[in-house]
Parts: C-alpha cells; sequence; structure tokens
C-alpha cells in the first residue's frame, strides 16, 4: 500500500508528514525528540486514534556495522511487544522498511521527555513527587522482575525513565539491554557506569542489580547531579565502585530519611531487598487517600478476608499466620467494594520463601505461580504455573 512514504524532507509542508507506515496509520514528523548513538526519536501521529506517538527510526547500516547494537534493537522489539504494565512503556508496532533502508518502532509519547530533562528543567521538586516517581519505577521494576525468568532492565537510569508532566506518571523505557534471565546469575558486563552495580563487572549478577540502579537514579533526582561525577573517566568509577566507595553526591543529601533509603538500594547484594519489598519501606508510605489507590501494596482491608481462608477446609498450601505477607499489586473499585486483580502470599520457613502470586486475566482466567527461593533471593526452583477458567456470573 503505497502511503506516501516516498516524501523526501523538502517535499514536505508545515503539518504534512515526512513518511507514513505500511499500514497508513502512522505519520512521522520531521520533529525530532531526542537522538542516541544508534536510534533517533521522532514525533509522529496516529491517525485512527487521533494520540501523538513516538516514532523510533534505526538506520539499517549503523546497526548492521554492529552486530551488538542490532541484536539489542531486536531483543527491544521483542521484549516491549510483550509487556503491558502501567510504568512500562507502550508497544504499538514494528517493522522494516527496505526502500528506506530503517528499522521503525512505534511508541507512546512523553510529553516531558525523560525524567533527567524533567529533573533538569524544574529545579524545585517536593519530597513527595520524588516519591510518587520512585512509587511508580519500583512497581514497574516488580513487574519485569515477576516474570518467569526474570526480566533485568540492567540499564535503569534517568535518562531511560520518562514522565508526563501534566500527571506525573512516569514510565519505564529503553530496554534495548535488557535481558531475560535464563540462568540464576547472568553473565554479560553491559550498562552506564554510573548507574552499574558493582557484582555487574565481576559478571556474576541477578535481577537486584536494577535495585542498585533504582537506588542511584533516587540519588540523581534529590541532587540533580549525575552519581559519581567527581569521577574523570570509567576506570576512575570503575574503581570506586568495586572499591565499594560511595558517590560523592550522595554527602549532600542532608535528609536522614532519604539518604538511608538510597543506601539501602545500592548495599551489597546479599543484603538488597527486592522492589516488592522496597515498596513497602517507611520512606514511600503514603497517608493520601488518592495514592492509596496508586499504590495498591498498602490495602489493609484485603488481608482479613484472605486469612479467614486459613480458618476453612485444609489447602494444600497452608498460610502461616505467623509469617504472612500479603500484598496487592493492582486493584479496581466494584458496586460492592474494594476487591483485586493480582494478590501475593508470601511465607517464610527457616530456610525458604515460598510466594504464591494469583493473578486475574482479561480472559476470565486466574493465573497462578509458585516461586520458591532462598533466604537470599537467589531461586533455587523455577516457578510452577497454572492456569484455570472462571464462566462469567449469570
Amino acid at each position: 500500500m503505497d502511503c506516501g512514504s516516498g516524501f523526501t524532507k523538502s517535499e514536505t509542508e508545515e503539518g504534512e508528514f515526512s513518511e507514513k507506515d505500511p499500514s497508513c496509520r502512522y505519520g512521522r514528523y520531521d520533529e525530532i525528540l531526542g537522538k542516541g548513538a544508534f536510534k533517533t526519536v521522532y514525533k509522529g501521529f496516529d491517525e485512527v486514534d487521533g494520540i501523538e506517538v513516538a516514532w523510533n527510526q534505526v538506520n539499517i547500516e549503523d546497526v548492521m556495522q554492529s552486530p551488538d547494537q542490532l541484536e539489542r534493537l531486536y531483543s527491544e522489539v521483542h521484549l516491549l511487544k510483550s509487556l503491558k504494565h502501567e510504568n512500562i512503556i507502550k508497544f504499538y508496532n514494528s517493522w522494516v522498511d527496505d526502500t528506506n533502508r530503517t528499522i521503525n518502532m512505534i511508541t507512546e509519547l512523553f510529553t516531558s521527555g525523560s525524567l533527567r530533562q524533567y529533573r533538569k528543567k524544574h529545579k524545585n521538586v517536593d519530597m513527595k513527587a520524588i516519591k510518587n516517581w520512585a512509587r511508580q519505577i519500583l512497581r514497574g521494576l516488580h513487574y519485569l522482575h515477576s516474570h518467569n525468568p526474570p526480566i533485568i532492565h540492567r540499564d535503569l537510569k534517568c535518562d531511560n525513565i520518562f514522565v508526563n508532566g501534566n500527571n506525573g506518571e512516569v514510565k519505564i523505557g529503553d530496554l534495548g539491554l535488557a535481558i531475560v534471565m535464563q540462568q540464576p546469575t547472568a553473565r554479560s558486563v553491559i550498562g552506564t557506569p554510573e548507574f552499574m552495580a558493582p557484582e555487574l563487572y565481576e559478571e556474576e549478577y541477578n535481577e537486584l542489580v536494577d535495585i542498585y540502579s533504582f537506588g542511584m537514579c533516587i540519588l540523581e533526582m534529590v541532587t540533580c547531579e549525575y552519581p559519581y561525577n567527581e569521577c574523570k573517566n570509567p576506570a576512575q568509577i570503575y574503581k570506586k565502585v568495586t572499591s565499594g566507595i560511595k558517590p560523592a553526591s550522595l554527602s549532600k543529601v542532608t535528609d536522614p530519611q532519604v539518604k538511608q533509603f538510597i543506601e539501602k538500594c545500592i548495599v551489597p547484594a546479599s543484603l538488597r531487598l527486592p522492589a516488592l519489598e522496597l515498596l513497602k519501606d517507611p520512606f514511600l508510605v503514603t497517608d493520601n487517600p488518592k495514592d492509596l489507590v496508586c499504590d495498591p501494596l498498602r490495602l489493609p482491608n484485603l488481608v482479613p478476608e484472605v486469612m479467614n481462608l486459613a480458618h476453612s477446609e485444609p489447602h494444600p498450601m497452608d498460610i502461616d499466620l505467623n509469617h504472612k505477607k500479603v500484598s496487592a499489586d493492582s486493584c479496581a473499585k466494584s458496586n460492592t467494594g474494594t476487591w483485586f486483580l493480582t494478590l501475593e502470599l508470601q511465607r517464610l520457613t527457616e530456610n525458604n520463601e515460598f510466594t504464591l502470586r494469583g493473578e486475574k486475566n482479561d480472559d476470565d482466567t486466574v493465573s497462578l505461580t509458585l516461586r520458591i527461593g532462598d533466604k537470599s533471593g537467589k531461586r533455587i526452583c523455577g516457578a510452577i504455573n497454572s492456569c484455570f477458567f472462571f464462566p462469567p456470573c449469570c
């Protein structure tokens, strides 16, 4: 189908597209939103839904010179197609333009750019806003890390977190370096030195490297400085990180609660908490009723209803009331009150941690995932998955 994709820059007039996708649904403007080593992001338009989008374009000749970059690009396309979460960038379409020798991806557009750009533009931001951003980033990380096997971003930084300034919504993007962790520990050194956990350099790491990077993101949000900006090159950063020397900008954090939370994120991997546990940290607790809807991990009224299961007939997996942890990842409001779409139960024993996660799907099925891990957080077996169908009520 010919949609005018042969337009050149000189042939376009104001308001017209430079090119269109093969389906004629999306059009690209000449306005550049961002540019990296291989990828250029333009403003685009979805004529079906009437919304502006981000048109990501890569020159095939550029990536063909670097097989690693091509592999990362395909990885990002594959991942984005499969991920659906309110704090992960939305993916709409992708295709290869053989005529212009480009690879194109359509993703959602963020009105205010990256979180780093946004923070540099707005110098005075209250801690309430930073906590709101932190909760959203952690929810996105928890979603990635809850996959089986877990998805590790590996390049989380404020440059790769995007914000809609009109509503304070932030989402994790640029998943080109993300990997699906097929083994208990991943084995490749990659990322941005200022945000890389020390175990990344040792090529033995798991999803907790993203928590370290998250801590560095919080540090940048608070100080408006890149971590380790006192270093002149990556070699100096490597030496400090692997020696356990914290970035100089951490000393500029005057609020002890903020500093303690950042330090909790960048402790050695064996002591580092996962995203779900950090979401329960007192630093991120909010009493705002509006935030309670957005922060579904705090649903105390759900606990008695779930715990009543333990007093009914025996179940294959008993719930130990002395070692219970209950959280709901998302919730909705019905006419009869508050109910949950996702629920997670945890039981701790002397040596192991058992996590049972239930999730209601759009096709009226419920997915159950059982994870078993040791106290260090390393998985000792894969997840057990089951799916059940519930016919709609009459």
